[in-house]
């Protein structure tokens, strides 16, 4: 390249750059006015529709979105059966809302194992919701065997929190 077509395609990218730069607006917004309304904020069903995990969670009761299990077991207990009851009653009524069931284990066994005891635990709930009326197209399982603990500790109550089946909502 020579100098001057050098000097000519710097000066015009200088002006493509400059061309792209912002400029402040003529004039700004007003600025917010205060209402002086001191109303409560409005409840969380309405900020939070049906179809997310918010909602879901408020409905049923934050304890009801999670079945645990006994070391080793998947079994669902009278227990477990009035957890997914409640959950049932709302999907029921949500008809639209699809939701996952994950399947969790705790640290101790295998990999393998634990995985497959996570799925175990995540179809035995899915069943007990298919039973209740809750089509089984909307009801996604996965397992995450020991992967995502909620309790790190290696206790018996941090591995009681680590056996469960938890429903999460499709967003």
């Amino acid at each position: 390249m020579t100098k001057n077509t050098l000097m000519l395609s710097v000066a015009a990218a200088t002006l493509a750059l400059g061309a792209c730069s912002k400029k402040p607006p003529e004039q700004l917004p007003p600025t917010p006015v205060e209402t002086g309304t001191s109303e409560a904020p409005a409840p969380t069903d309405t900020l939070a529709g049906p179809g997310t995990q918010d909602h879901f969670t408020t409905a049923v009761g934050a304890p009801n979105t999670i079945v645990y299990f006994d070391t080793d077991k998947y079994d669902i207990d009278s227990e477990d059966a009035a957890k997914l009851q409640t959950q049932a009653r709302y999907f029921a009524q949500y008809s639209n809302v699809n939701f996952t069931i994950e399947g969790h284990a705790d640290e101790r066994g295998t990999r393998e194992y634990n995985l497959a005891l996570g799925e175990r635990r995540a179809n035995a709930a899915k069943n007990y919701l298919v039973s209740l009326g809750i089509p089984e197209s909307r009801i996604r399982t996965v397992s995450y065997g020991k992967e995502r603990p909620v309790a790190l500790d290696s206790t018996e109550a941090a591995w009681a929190e680590n056996r469960r089946a938890a429903t999460v909502v499709i967003g």
